[in-house]
């Protein structure tokens, strides 16, 4: 199997072509420079000049408070770049893996959301990352993959900040009022590699096992690294930003465990690793 991989750069599509080669799979990993997604002519180009039996789409625009402010960049990316390699992955009739993410809903409540729970985005990127599922889920062979609270070896996260932060000043506040489930993007790729070799298509929430709030992440990252740094729990209020985040991001695997898929280990055990890695 050959697939292309977009967003190489970035936390999950470095994963995933990581994944890919471990498993004598072969990836072609694109960004900006090899591949503009919202470029219409070049994605055609790119694609089939690739051969490739499926694409997975990791690119996006996922700086969610700039998206308050440049709308139609952000839509450009998440929605038209989106649209540009679903329509040649339906020309060739080959599959399109999509992430999404917790923000297509209102963010609302305490129950965790079900794959096919009504969607209302709360924010601009919610809105932009929405759009993009409603091209995806048209095609006759998609999946679509929401996630939340991601971390990886590339690029910047929650983690890496806490670090730094921690290093720092010795004390940090942090929101206690927001719930979800970090995603640790090596274990993600996995999932993902697995669900490409088989036509089990559809809508999946994939993050490692169990919830907390970020304050409990938090704790919970300075505890491993074994550093002692004071964590204060505050509300959203105390950190007031362009775009409103959900209170709510608890998400069902429903579908994953109906198309027997395995889940994630604990986030607890994901950053045990994780920071292992890191040191």
């Amino acid at each position: 199997m050959k697939v292309l991989v977009t967003g190489v750069k970035g936390q999950l599509g470095y994963d995933i072509v990581n994944e890919c080669q471990k498993r004598q799979i072969e990836a072609i990993g694109v960004d900006i420079e090899e591949m503009d997604i919202t470029n219409a002519q070049q994605v055609n180009y790119v694609i089939k000049e690739a051969k490739v039996d499926a694409v997975i789409h990791c690119a996006a625009w996922t700086a969610v408070d700039k998206a308050e402010d440049e709308v139609e960049l952000c839509r450009k990316v998440n929605r038209d770049g989106t649209d540009n390699i679903a329509k040649v992955c339906k020309e060739l009739n080959i599959p399109m893996m999509y992430f999404s993410t917790d923000y297509v809903f209102n963010g609302l409540g305490e129950e965790p959301w079900n794959e096919y729970d009504h969607r209302e985005p709360l924010n601009i990127y919610g809105q932009t990352k929405y759009e993009g599922e409603l091209i995806v889920e048209k095609l006759p062979k998609h999946f679509i993959i929401r996630i939340s609270w991601v971390f990886g070896l590339n690029g910047n996260n929650f983690i890496k900040t806490m670090l730094r932060l921690g290093k720092e000043r010795g004390e940090v506040s942090v929101v206690n009022d927001q719930i979800g489930s970090p995603t640790y993007t090596y274990d993600l790729a996995k999932l993902c590699v697995d669900m490409i070799l088989t036509e089990e298509y559809g809508t999946y929430h994939a993050t490692n096992e169990g919830i907390c709030s970020w304050y409990e992440f938090a704790c919970e990252i300075f505890k491993q690294a074994e550093m002692d740094v004071k964590v204060n729990p505050v509300d959203s209020n105390a950190f007031p930003a362009k775009a409103k985040r959900p209170s709510n991001s608890r998400m069902n695997k429903t579908e994953l465990d109906k198309h027997g898929f395995k889940r994630l280990p604990t986030w607890q055990d994901a950053l045990r690793r994780y920071i292992i890695f890191l040191k």
